[in-house]
């Protein structure tokens, strides 16, 4: 910075002497070139100083002051070389007064500018407590030079004023998402990062909170990744308080929201990893792969699963763990919290999942050396910290990482694979079981997306919610736990999920859609919407089982409460329920069920509609269900079955 200021401020400060010099030999105007002269030595002497400290200079206003005052000045020489002539020539160059004071104006802007510049520049050690005031500059934009000034104390001033400084960041960007690319636009970004890294507690948490609402579009988020963010933020996820890494989740979050392609960055920073762990903390015994335990605590741990509770198992490791710490002093150990508030079945899910994968990684797991531990006891220092936190800065903390998750895993099967690999389903559907609200809907959504992600693709689906995974069933029960209720407000993501896991579901998992079926009686048009939809999915000829479902809607009512939607649903509604209508007609023609209430009927009604004949595709399907019924129902047979 210092060689770029003094280069781009050489040419005022030459310009600053040429007028003084030309001062001296003026013709007319002598009292008001005096002035000027003044006002331009005094001008030069700043500049000068300006020179002098310019590696403590905020860029951005000093670039713009230095042109704005090189331009004043050219015009003040300009000025002073006409007063220089005298005779015929001065006839013929006619200076009106306003241009003199419209030049003085100006040279007393550039003082105050620069003025301006050296004061908000100045440490704050070496400042009086005066308000610094708007510089002439800022004049027709005043908000601007609020940034300006907030981003030099980011720069220069201590670490209580730095978080102040990120504080009115905060509301200005908050406030306005112009302000917001304003401060992108002037540098805010780095020396907000760098309070992030390095600031008290206040700072760090207010610098995060700026930094995830300047991330409102692409660019601004791509300009804030660019700058390094996605480090800072693993580093802050992994060490530092935890009232401070629930507003870092919380930024992540906004950032994944509002540019995807930021998702792949995170994941090569270890983000997605440290974000599962804090979901798992105090939820349920963390993945093996993100754990560091002694050699003796896992041991026991792992021999005692077989026999005990899960809580006895924890009890026992905590207690052995305590003993160590207080005889050694130094060996570091994880030690395992009980999940909470965990149901009996519940309980058995965790139980397993958590005995088979023990097994699993037994062989997989590092053997950590004495020249190893030596890493340990900054992570072990960080755990205990977080096990101090209160409860209410707990939950938080899980929601905000459930909300990153959800974003970052949108679309993303990288990370969607990461996720099911860890035990991040099994805290998710611990959490929808017994976390609070914002936790429940955070974990519901980011389930939403996962089985989204897992539709599209087969190896994630196969291998993520196989039937035989238990952390899959725990998901799926509590799914079904929410449709039953059928008052949840997370009813409309659990219905997304199973429809997105349609084609997981084996011949003899007959639990599923009744319950959906059940919900086409919802007054609710969100609800029967999705209901609909995800019961297509399970009767459409891409799902192996097609014609298994179908038969089981029939069984359960589904065609009644198709034929009345059909009838009298909303516009929306009603080709969704005929498509459904027309998949139960094609696999399951012989269908007494489907003849008795005339499905026939409606289906030959139906292409007589012009809303429905509009989509062609829509109306091949109906031509087709509706000649699959003729063939295994004749009118004859329909009379038989009413009489």
């Amino acid at each position: 910075m210092s060689d770029i200021v003094k280069q781009i401020i050489a040419r005022p400060i030459q310009l600053a002497d040429q007028v003084v010099k030309a001062s001296e030999y003026v013709c007319s105007f002598k009292q008001d070139c005096a002035e000027i002269k003044a006002k331009t030595e005094k001008l030069a002497s700043l500049l000068r100083q300006v020179a002098r400290v310019s590696n403590d200079l905020y860029e951005r206003p000093t670039r713009r002051i230095v042109d704005e005052t090189e331009q004043a000045l050219e015009k003040t020489l300009h000025l002073v070389y006409k007063c220089s002539r005298n005779g015929l020539r001065r006839v013929f160059k006619i200076i009106p007064n306003a241009v003199i004071r419209r030049t003085q104006q100006q040279l007393e802007n550039s003082i105050g500018d620069v003025s301006w510049l050296l004061r908000v520049s100045t440490p704050s050690d070496d400042q009086d407590d005066e308000y610094l005031g708007l510089p002439p500059i800022a004049a027709n934009e005043p908000t601007l030079c609020l940034i300006w000034e907030q981003i030099a104390i980011l720069c220069s001033g201590t670490m209580d004023e730095r978080a102040e400084g990120a504080v009115s960041l905060v509301s200005l960007a908050r406030d306005n998402e112009r302000y917001g690319k304003l401060i992108i636009e002037e540098g805010g970004v780095p020396p907000l990062l760098r309070l992030v890294k390095e600031g008290n507690e206040d700072g760090q948490e207010n610098a995060a909170r700026c930094i995830g609402l300047l991330g409102r579009n692409p660019e601004s988020v791509e300009h804030i990744i660019n700058s390094g963010v996605c480090a800072i933020f693993a580093k802050i996820l992994k060490y530092s308080h935890m009232k401070v890494q629930l507003v870092v989740a919380w930024a992540v979050s906004e950032l994944a929201a509002n540019f995807p392609k930021c998702q792949e960055h995170f994941l090569q920073n270890n983000v997605i990893r440290l974000l599962v762990g804090h979901l798992a903390f105090e939820t349920i015994q963390e993945h093996s792969r993100y754990a560091i335990t002694s050699k003796s605590i896992r041991e026991k741990s792992e021999n005692a699963i077989a026999s005990k509770s899960m809580h006895t198992v924890v009890m026992d490791t905590k207690a052995s763990n305590d003993v160590k710490t207080g005889n050694e002093g130094h060996e570091k150990g994880r030690v395992m919290r009980p999940s909470v508030s965990i149901t009996n079945d519940m309980h058995n899910v965790v139980t397993k999942t958590m005995d088979g994968k023990s097994r699993k990684s037994r062989t997989d797991r590092p053997q950590y050396t004495k020249s190893s531990r030596k890493h340990l006891p900054l992570i072990g220092a960080s755990i205990r910290a977080r096990e101090l936190e209160d409860p209410t800065t707990k939950n938080q903390m899980k929601a905000m990482s459930a909300r990153a998750l959800w974003y970052l895993c949108a679309g993303n099967v990288t990370i969607c694979k990461s996720i099911t690999e860890s035990r991040a389903l099994l805290c998710f559907a611990v959490l929808l079981e017994k976390g609070e609200y914002e936790i429940k809907y955070n974990s519901a959504m980011a389930l939403t997306e996962i089985t989204a992600v897992a539709e599209q693709h087969v190896e994630l689906r196969h291998s993520g919610f196989k039937p035989t995974s238990p952390a899959a069933r725990a998901v799926v029960d509590q799914f079904l736990k929410i449709i039953k209720n059928a008052n949840s407000d997370f009813l409309v993501p659990s219905i997304q999920s199973l429809g997105h896991l349609a084609r997981t579901f084996r011949a003899t998992e007959t639990r599923i859609i009744p319950p959906i079926v059940r919900l086409l009686e919802n007054t609710e048009t969100d609800v029967s919407t999705e209901s609909i939809i995800t019961l297509i999915k399970f009767a459409c000829p891409d799902n192996f089982l097609h014609v298994n479902h179908c038969k089981t809607i029939i069984d359960c009512g589904g065609p009644k409460h198709l034929i009345q939607l059909t009838y009298f649903g909303e516009h929306s509604l009603q080709a969704l329920a005929l498509i459904l209508l027309c998949y139960l007609a094609m696999h399951v023609p012989d269908s007494e069920t489907l003849a008795q209430d005339d499905v026939l009927v409606v289906i030959e009604w139906a292409l007589k509609q012009g809303h429905f004949t509009q989509d062609s595709n829509l109306e091949t399907l109906a031509v087709e269900a509706k000649q699959r019924l003729e063939i295994y129902q004749s009118r004859n047979t329909r009379g038989s079955f009413i009489r």
